[in-house]
């Protein structure tokens, strides 16, 4: 959010749609009972014009195949979280061939290797963060490099039918030949 009012300026005709929604799954809550949308909302809104501001979209929880068809038709995902987990909406947007621009942080590091499977920044680097996204968004050969390699790793990595569920019913074959 705090790179916001940068990038809306460098990019004029960009839209900004952030999915997501205002509870909190993990980490602290936000003071004053208000949400950690809105306690970032009153620290960038003075800095964004309203016609700016017009172009910033909310999407709030939306269901899964609507999550999928906005990550095809992206140019640039943006995935920022402290380090917790892998989270499967980052693998869901490589798996769409998004061209990523992510935190570096060590669960991202574990799929996102810098100007391979995507490209890292700073957590806290908003000047960074808006350095990457404009570079893709005036880089079609880029984002289509990095978009076709993520999808590749997760591919080849994570595939439901000849990866995943292989070793999950590997595991529980194990699991219960144990306790027989």
């Amino acid at each position: 959010m705090r790179a916001l009012p940068r990038l809306l300026r460098e990019r004029p005709r960009a839209r900004v749609l952030i999915v997501g929604g205002d509870e909190v799954s993990y980490g602290a809550r936000p003071p004053k009972g208000q949400t950690w949308k809105q306690v970032f909302i009153d620290e960038v809104r003075g800095q964004i014009s309203d016609a700016d501001w017009a172009r910033v979209h909310f999407l709030g929880r939306i269901p899964y195949d609507r999550f999928l068809r906005l990550l095809q038709v992206s140019r640039v995902h943006v995935y920022l979280t402290y380090p917790f987990v892998l989270s499967w909406s980052l693998m869901e947007a490589m798996s769409c061939g998004a061209a990523i621009v992510a935190g570096d942080t060590a669960p991202v590091r574990e799929v996102i290797t810098h100007d391979e499977t995507g490209r890292l920044v700073e957590f806290f680097d908003g000047a960074a963060l808006v350095g990457e996204v404009c570079a893709l968004l005036e880089d079609e050969a880029a984002r289509h490099r990095l978009g076709v390699a993520a999808r590749n790793l997760i591919r080849a990595r994570y595939d439901l039918q000849t990866i995943c569920l292989p070793r999950q019913v590997a595991w529980v074959s194990e699991v219960a030949a144990v306790e027989a």
